[in-house]
Formats: structure tokens, C-alpha cells, sequence
């Protein structure tokens, strides 16, 4: 009978640690799929041209230019580059004069252009014939035949332009302006400065809790931090919006309360519950002789929690923070609310930011499918995930480092 006990009882642990490998095992999978397909979705931006898809800029057959930059182009379009001396090309009368679909009336009679648009190559043609000086941007269907100009070979979206590129406006035409620095700089900037805020309070809140609080002022305390941690994003969001963005916008007399600093307050109130709690529980998992050991020795309270309860319990505060940090950074909602979403380099908390996770969140759902657009915005999530990781990683080296000297 006995025998036949403990058969089933092992039975039924092996069973159990069969079922927690398979979950363990399916959950690893699910995530590293996941990862590898936010990373294939977003390298296939680099596979894109640099031109809106269907399109094709023309020049005079013989112009002598043969590359352009996105912004070199998005400047040209813009007449904010209106000579081609400007892109170190030497082309007769040196002005440049920008041809759209639309502007080709200007140069011939609409009966002159054919119902079906048949020769249309051939007028975009003559016209660029005519003035040596034109860029056009036209559509690819009509320089397939008879068409005499020289076409751009601008080629792929690329690296250094993605990463390098200091302006986003993906709807741009004739070229996407996909540069990443204006929007990693906001998210770096909204973070650390909520991290600066949240950290010292946090140790603080956690450190009076664990250690210096009756029990029954920590009775009252822990649910109402718990409390926080529950409360939506979007109602710091809207807490932030009513009472935090007029206030900054008062206090340091803005035009506009709507900035980072107004984003790092918000999330660092949001970071707020993880860190404390994280923290006290840390505070508390250190023994209780190692406390009386230091009393005893003549350390007061606060020498005891200094040398003693916080080296002890680094590796849980610093877990929190990590925590805490990667809710900062990954916050989408409350953010999107109260930075005044400007995808503009900041140099101060005072200036309107954009983040990764609000730029996602604002623009996913405008972006066309399998466009450069939606692809790109796939890249801000490996962006996002890198940044992710190097935090985790670099906490748990410091956190690893730590442990050690206290052992």
C-alpha cells in the first residue's frame, strides 16, 4: 500500500515538473519568436527605397548630379536648397525648378495631354529637355517607355540616415525623413529625469516603511502604495494633463506646460509603487542578527540601515529600480498626454519631447501595412527592446558586483 503511495506521489511530481518545463519551455519559444519577428518586420525598412514607393526622381539627361540625401531631396521640394551649386552640381542657368504631376499644365496644354495619359513620358520628357535645370517627381508607371531623362538611383533606405537622421516626418514626399535621434533623445531625456525624480523618493518611502514606520502607520501606508500601482496610465495621464502641465506652464512661464520634465513627473510618480515596494521588501529580507549585530557593536539606527540593511539588500533595491525604469521607458498613454509630442531634438525638460512607445502608439494605427512607415516604426520597437536590455544588463552586472563585496 505504501509502495503503491509513494508510486503515485512521485507520479504525480513528475507530472507537475513535466507540465512547469512545458510551460517554461512553450513561454521561451512564444518570446524569442516574438523578438525575431519585431526584428524581421523592422529590417525590411532597409530594403526600401528611399523614394515613395511608385514614384521616381527625374533630372535632365544631363545633369551631372547622381545621389541625393533624403533631406537634400525633402530640402529641394521644400525650396529650402533652391540652387544646384548647393549639391555641388555645375548645371546651366544653376537654378533649380521642382516638376510635380501636378504643375505639368503649366508647361503643355491639357488637350495636349491624352485622356489615358499615354504620352505623358514623353511630355515629361520634352519638358525636362526644355529646362536643364528640373528635378521631377513623377510617377514610375511613366518613365517605363519613350521617357529620355535621367532617373535617380537613389537606393535603399540606410543605416546611417535612419540612425543618423535628426528629423522624423515619415509622410514626407518625395522622400520619408525617418531619422530616429529627435525621438531616442526624448525618450533618454523623459526617463532619466523621472528616474532622477522617482529613485530618491522611492528609497526614501521604502527605507521610512521597512524600517522607521509603526506598524500601524505601515498598515496604512502599504495599500495605499499598492493602490497606485493599480491605478490606469491613462488617469496619471489625465492627472498630469489638469494639474501638472499648468502648473509647469505657470512656474517657469511657458507658452506650453506641455514638456518633458511634465512627462518625467508623471512617470516618475507611475515608477513610484514598483520601487518602493520592491525596496522594502528588500529592506526586510535582511536579517534580523545582522541588524542587532551592528546595534550592538554601538551603531545608532540610521549607521545600522546605512552600512548594514541597504549593502545587504542592493541587489533587491536595484531590481526595483530596473523595474521601475523599464515602466518609465516603455510608458506609452500618460506620456503621449503631457510631452506635447514634438519630434524635435530637446535640450532642456522644458521643451515639448516625443518618446518611442508614444511615436508607435500615435502612428501605428496610420501607418499602411508592409509600408516604410509601418516598418520603420517596428525598428523604434528594436530601438526600444536594445535600450530595454542594456539596462537590464548593465543592473544586474552592478547588482552581481555588489553582492559580492557584501559577501
Amino acid at each position: 500500500m505504501k509502495k503503491m503511495f509513494r508510486g503515485k506521489k512521485y507520479f504525480i511530481e513528475a507530472l507537475w515538473e513535466g507540465l512547469l518545463k512545458i510551460s517554461g519551455s512553450v513561454t521561451s519559444i512564444i518570446i524569442i519568436l516574438i523578438v525575431l519577428f519585431l526584428f524581421s518586420e523592422g529590417m525590411g525598412l532597409f530594403k526600401k527605397n528611399v523614394i515613395e514607393e511608385g514614384y521616381v526622381i527625374a533630372v535632365n539627361k544631363n545633369n551631372p548630379i547622381k545621389d541625393l540625401t533624403p533631406q537634400q531631396i525633402k530640402d529641394v521640394f521644400d525650396v529650402k536648397i533652391e540652387t544646384w551649386k548647393e549639391l555641388g552640381a555645375d548645371v546651366s542657368g544653376n537654378q533649380i525648378v521642382v516638376l510635380r504631376l501636378d504643375d505639368i499644365p503649366n508647361y503643355f496644354p491639357e488637350e495636349e495631354i491624352a485622356e489615358d495619359m499615354s504620352n505623358l513620358p514623353q511630355i515629361i520628357s520634352q519638358i525636362l529637355d526644355d529646362n536643364p535645370g528640373m528635378i521631377a517627381f513623377v510617377p514610375k508607371d511613366f518613365t517605363q517607355t519613350n521617357f529620355t531623362g535621367k532617373i535617380l538611383d537613389l537606393g535603399n533606405i540606410n543605416f546611417k540616415d535612419f540612425f543618423g537622421g535628426k528629423e522624423w516626418f515619415p509622410t514626407a514626399q518625395p522622400a520619408h525623413q525617418f531619422g530616429v535621434i529627435p525621438i531616442v533623445m526624448g525618450t533618454l531625456w523623459v526617463s532619466l529625469g523621472a528616474i532622477l525624480i522617482a529613485l530618491p523618493f522611492g528609497l526614501a518611502v521604502a527605507i521610512y516603511s521597512a524600517e522607521l514606520a509603526s506598524k500601524a502607520v505601515h498598515k496604512v501606508l502599504k495599500p495605499i502604495i499598492e493602490l497606485l500601482a493599480g491605478i490606469p496610465s491613462v488617469v496619471y495621464g489625465f492627472f498630469g494633463l489638469v494639474v501638472i502641465v499648468p502648473l509647469i506652464q505657470k512656474t517657469f512661464n511657458l507658452d506650453v506646460g506641455e514638456t518633458g520634465l511634465a512627462g518625467s513627473i508623471v512617470l516618475a510618480i507611475m515608477a513610484l509603487p514598483t520601487i518602493i515596494t520592491i525596496a522594502e521588501d528588500a529592506l526586510r529580507s535582511t536579517p534580523r542578527a545582522m541588524k542587532e549585530a551592528s546595534l550592538a557593536l554601538g551603531a545608532n539606527k540610521w549607521q545600522t540601515i546605512v552600512k548594514v540593511t541597504i549593502p545587504y539588500s542592493i541587489s533587491g533595491i536595484t531590481a526595483g529600480v530596473v523595474l521601475g525604469i523599464g515602466r518609465a521607458i516603455g510608458e506609452t498613454m500618460a506620456v503621449l498626454m503631457v510631452t506635447g509630442n514634438a519630434a524635435v531634438i530637446p535640450h532642456t525638460l522644458l521643451e515639448p519631447v516625443r518618446t518611442i512607445p508614444a511615436t508607435i502608439a500615435a502612428e501605428l494605427g496610420e501607418a499602411p501595412k508592409g509600408g516604410a512607415h509601418y516598418e520603420a516604426l517596428f525598428v523604434l520597437g528594436c530601438i526600444l527592446f536594445v535600450i530595454t536590455l542594456l539596462i537590464n544588463l548593465t543592473v544586474e552586472y552592478i547588482s552581481y558586483r555588489n553582492k559580492n563585496k557584501v559577501a
